[in-house]
């Protein structure tokens, strides 16, 4: 006898809260508990710091954290390639603050960031505490004291990482990147290295995990922290080069992009196609029928 029961097409299980919908009580209840986690975490990583520091210069416990915390917010980070530990300029993509986690847990990486995030509480601190160097856009004076900043966090043997596309995006575009805090690199300090890294959400995870359009810093982190489960990060350490062989940072940074954009097409499958949304601060705007 024939079943008379007709195929149901498989529901798409949601990724997590949509932009802008409101967050369910399942959601509050996991962020809660997720924020629960980082604020342990960092009770027990910040003393076990400063402590340490009294008898060594460098600390193994911004990476600790940065670590812990990356999983805690739900990445399940997969590593690819060798980082480099010292004397090395990073050079990667944008999604979220998660690759923030991401990179400093993998390779203990010190950060070029935004001077708001220095302004920002607790946030600031914990920038700080990782090294972070700080830059302003609108600081047109200051720009030869921020690239000495750089300078000497490069003579440190630090490792710094840069995102040149001055915002986030989507995770299936590349911005244009901007050149300007590789002018570090003009000339190179010897013995520095630049890697370039392609950071993967996987194709349905980075747009919607993606602080793009109109959404607050906030709201993106809120939608994280809610949302359902465990997504998959693959961090992509590609292979090194030698920014002597390259005349000015605008050739350093060409050879950079030039090595993500096949990384980041041959996870997706497919080219990688123009971003969507105007980024006013970086001077971004989307061909007339990408725009959003």
């Amino acid at each position: 006898m024939g079943s008379n029961l007709a195929v149901m097409p498989e529901r798409r299980r949601p990724t997590g809260p949509e932009r802008g919908v409101p967050i369910g009580w399942t959601g509050w209840l996991r962020l809660v508990l997720r924020s629960l986690g980082l604020a342990l975490t960092l009770l027990i990583c910040v003393p076990l710091h400063y402590t340490y520091r009294t008898i060594h210069y460098g600390s193994p416990f911004p990476k600790i954290f940065l670590r812990i915390a990356c999983r805690i917010c739900g990445a399940r980070l997969r590593i690819h390639g060798v980082p480099l530990r010292r004397d090395v300029f990073f050079i990667a993509n944008h999604l979220s603050w998660i690759d923030i986690l991401a990179l400093g847990g993998a390779s203990g990486t010190a950060f070029v960031a935004k001077a708001e995030l220095g302004m920002a509480p607790v946030v600031g601190w914990l920038a700080r505490i990782n090294r972070t160097v700080f830059v302003s856009r609108e600081d047109r004076l200051g720009v030869a004291d921020q690239i000495n900043r750089l300078r000497e966090a490069l003579a440190d043997n630090w490792s710094i990482t840069v995102f040149p596309e001055g915002t986030t995006t989507d995770g299936h575009s590349l911005l244009p990147f901007k050149t300007a805090m590789l002018r570090v690199l003009e000339p190179p300090p010897p013995g520095v290295m630049v890697q370039p890294v392609a950071l993967d959400y996987g194709a349905d995870i980075g747009e919607w995990i993606g602080w793009i359009g109109t959404e607050g810093g906030v709201e993106n982190a809120k939608r994280v922290l809610a949302r359902r489960g465990s997504f998959k990060l693959e961090v992509f350490f590609l292979e090194p080069f030698d920014p002597r062989d390259f005349v000015g940072r605008k050739a350093i940074a060409a050879e950079a992009r030039a090595r993500i954009v096949p990384a980041l097409e041959a996870r997706l499958g497919k080219p990688l196609r123009p971003f969507a949304h105007v980024v006013g601060p970086v001077g971004y705007i989307p061909p007339p029928d990408k725009a959003a």
